[in-house]
């Protein structure tokens, strides 16, 4: 993996096929659904993918997140988070993974849409993620079934990037 990962989380409204035992509903945002929570490398794949119900707090799935994505890159030293994933959790995190978490939080008095640093990369990685048309509402029964769907349109994105002719272009920066 290069660099640090990127974690956040999108709610979605669950079919009526999605069974009662697996969904929740999330009031802040109103849906009643699922939650997905995603970490992606510096560019923008993701590493791990992780669907819970939505009545779940951010900052509860985030322990499990970590937990898994420390196993799977031991090497991890640093990772940028949403302010959701704070709290008591970056304590945790340090103390017993040896991970640190900068979280990214909304600028002091910030009441409208605000692209923030580091932010918007996995604001964009679900949005490439949710082209996938399976992936636009969550139809499964089961959450590793979402996951696998999530995992299927990652995989695809990964591999438009390695068959292109060209690299992709970059936009330069304006300083």
């Amino acid at each position: 993996m290069s660099g640090p990962p990127h974690g956040v989380s999108i709610s979605v409204k669950g079919a009526e096929t999605v069974g009662a035992a697996t969904r929740g509903f999330d009031a802040g945002k109103r849906i009643n659904g699922r939650k997905r929570h995603l970490a992606t490398d510096l560019r923008e794949l993701p590493v791990l993918i992780r669907v819970t119900p939505a009545s779940q707090a951010d900052r509860d799935a985030a322990r499990e997140l970590l937990w898994r994505l420390r196993i799977l890159h031991p090497e991890l030293t640093l990772a940028w988070a949403d302010s959701a994933y704070g709290g008591a959790r970056v304590g945790w995190a340090a103390q017993f993974l040896g991970l640190t978490i900068k979280v990214v939080a909304k600028l002091p008095g910030q009441h409208k849409f605000v692209v923030l640093p580091r932010r918007w990369v996995i604001e964009r990685t679900f949005g490439w993620l949710l082209n996938a048309r399976r992936n636009a509402r969550d139809y499964e029964r089961r959450p590793d079934h979402s996951e696998a769907h999530l995992t299927w349109a990652a995989i695809t994105l990964m591999t438009r990037r390695l068959t292109r002719e060209r690299p992709a272009r970059r936009i330069p920066r304006v300083a």
